[in-house]
Order: C-alpha cells, then sequence, then structure tokens
C-alpha cells in the first residue's frame, strides 16, 4: 500500500508542485515603493496583512530595499529565508521588480505569489492576478490557503530569465529615455507611450546580427540580418496587442521579431500599425518561433540589453531560449 500524501499536498493539483503547508507557510513580502502605481507603499501593505491574517494566524514579514540598487540583494536574503522556514516569497511592484525577485528564486522549490503594481503589469494582467492592491492581496491569501499553484514558463537570455519580453537595440534605448520623462513628469502609462512616441521617430543605430535560431520542430537556421531591434516575447497579451501571433507560447517556444532599418515615414506608420494591432503585416517587421536562438554581433563583446522594462548590459554571443524549469505563481489563472 502507497503511503498517503501529507494533507498539504493533496490541496495541490499538481503533483510536480513544491511540497510545503500551504496553510501555515510563512509569508515573505517584498515591496517596492516605487513602482510606477500608487499603493500606499509598505505601511499600506501591512496594515491590510494585519487586517487579513490577526494573530495567531499565518506568519509574515514585510521587506523593502533602501534604495533600488538594493532590490537584487534583498531578495536573496529574503529567499535564503524562505528556504529555511518553508515559506513563499511574494513581490509587489511591476514587471522589473517581480522579475528582480524570479531571478533569485526561480532556480529553488519556492512558489512565489505577485502583487502588481506596475504601469502595465502584463505579467499579472497574463496571469489574472488584480492590480488592485486589496483585492490582490485577497486573491493571493485565498490562493494559498487553497493550495492553488501553477507551473509558469519563463524566458531565459545570457543567464537570466525574463516574465515579458527581452530585447536589443532600439527598445533598450526607449526605456532609458522613458524611464527620463517618468523621472520628470511622473509615472504613468500616457507619460510612458509619449517618452516611447519620441524615441522611436529619431535615427537609430543599425545592427548586424548572426543568428542562430532551432525552430519548435528542431530544425536548426542560420542567418545574418540588418535590424534596429530584435525583440523576444513571453507574453501572449503584449503579443497580440500588437498583431503578432502568441501560438509559440502556447507550444512551449518563444516568439520573437526584428525590425528592419527605416525612415521618419516609415517609423510612423509602423506605430501606426502598431497601435492598430497590425505590425506583424508590416514589410519591415520579420516575426519568427523558436525554442533557442543564438545571437552574435561580430566586432562586439558585450551588448545593451532590456528585460522586462529594466535595461542592463550582457556579454556576447547570447543564448534566448526557454529557461528550464518554471516559475511556480500562486494564484495564477489561465492565459486570456
Amino acid at each position: 500500500m502507497n503511503a498517503p500524501q501529507p494533507a498539504a499536498q493533496l490541496l495541490c493539483p499538481d503533483p510536480a508542485a513544491p511540497l510545503i503547508d500551504w496553510q501555515d507557510a510563512p509569508l515573505h513580502l517584498i515591496v517596492n515603493p516605487r513602482s510606477g502605481r500608487h499603493h500606499g507603499g509598505p505601511d499600506e501593505l501591512t496594515r491590510r496583512l494585519a487586517a487579513e491574517l490577526p494573530p495567531g494566524a499565518r506568519r509574515w514579514h514585510v521587506y523593502q530595499p533602501r534604495t533600488p540598487a538594493g532590490l537584487p540583494a534583498l531578495a536573496a536574503r529574503v529567499v535564503a529565508r524562505a528556504q529555511a522556514d518553508g515559506g513563499v516569497v511574494i513581490a509587489a511592484g511591476g514587471d522589473g521588480t517581480l522579475n528582480t525577485v524570479v531571478q533569485a528564486l526561480w532556480e529553488h522549490e519556492i512558489p512565489f505569489g505577485a502583487l502588481p503594481q506596475g504601469t502595465f503589469n502584463f505579467f499579472g494582467r497574463q496571469h489574472g492576478l488584480s492590480a488592485d492592491g486589496a483585492q490582490a492581496l485577497a486573491q493571493l491569501l485565498d490562493a494559498l490557503d487553497g493550495g492553488s499553484v501553477r507551473p509558469v514558463q519563463l524566458g531565459w537570455i545570457g543567464g537570466r530569465v525574463f516574465l515579458v519580453n527581452a530585447s536589443l537595440g532600439l527598445y533598450p534605448e526607449l526605456l532609458e529615455e522613458r524611464e527620463a520623462m517618468k523621472r520628470r513628469h511622473g509615472r504613468s502609462q500616457w507619460v510612458a507611450r509619449l517618452a516611447g512616441l519620441a524615441s522611436l521617430m529619431r535615427p537609430h543605430r543599425r545592427w548586424r546580427l548572426h543568428l542562430t535560431r532551432t525552430d519548435l520542430d528542431g530544425r536548426r537556421h542560420r542567418e545574418q540580418r540588418e535590424a534596429t531591434t530584435l525583440f523576444v516575447g513571453n507574453n501572449p497579451l503584449q503579443l497580440r496587442q500588437v498583431g503578432l501571433s502568441d501560438a509559440a507560447l502556447r507550444q512551449g517556444g518563444l516568439g520573437a521579431l526584428t525590425l528592419a532599418p527605416v525612415g521618419r515615414a516609415g517609423m510612423l506608420g509602423l506605430i501606426l500599425q502598431g497601435l492598430a494591432g497590425r505590425l506583424g503585416q508590416a514589410q519591415a517587421v520579420h516575426d519568427f518561433d523558436f525554442s533557442s536562438l543564438d545571437i552574435d554581433l561580430p566586432g562586439r563583446r558585450q551588448v545593451r540589453i532590456a528585460i522586462d522594462g529594466e535595461s542592463m548590459t550582457l556579454p556576447l554571443p547570447l543564448r534566448i531560449a526557454v529557461a528550464p524549469r518554471p516559475l511556480w505563481l500562486i494564484g495564477a489563472q489561465g492565459a486570456p
């Protein structure tokens, strides 16, 4: 006769999920008070937790970095604490904040919870997570009590994971200019969109990309392509928003596009097609699916990359693929 499973594991329908005590696991919450939307910060989250979890209920801890640069080190410490006490890690912030916490967590068997508080919240929206602070916390606590957790695909680039997208070329430049405008005019979708529009209408560097692609069926292709940007998507909402297919994501792969150099008039046309959800139909856009993609830029040792809205420099050559293990997301719903 097989030994009975622990009651906590019976709550979770996926036998591959992390084995924890879902109803008593401590909560370790990391809050980025500088995220796009105002949600009251750590003090407001502490107040809500105290109301939802009275003394004698589940243990919880709230952490915040002293500076934005301190978030990765804080995330590593919090993950170590969750490993030690059998807890779960929760991040409150935008997609960039969620990514930073997941970087520290994804190789460990620790469930992850997200309280989306960013400008666009593509990750949260994909998985049915509310952007309303009070509602998101209530949903998360209900999911924890029921052991509701699902595996979520992550992208992988140069040893780092991404939740939503990764890119080189035009998009990292756009992000840096967008952040500068946000610092001057506030963090809102309109500021972000106007900053992006201004950046797109300026001349941009051309890149000679050397690509080796493995398709979803295992076939390999080598090509050289001149482009101003290479964009890789792991979020069906974002891909469909501009008129690109999300079929690769449903098959366990990733979707990508390269954008050929165009003038101002051509860029304006691309912007209009993107707003109309028809970017995939533009002649300057080459979109494709893959299971792995190797990228090199001859003559360069490193390149500026944007990952989930954050810009960084990574060494060349680069490999992009689906991460070798999923993220176990608490309360995730089916992709809309």
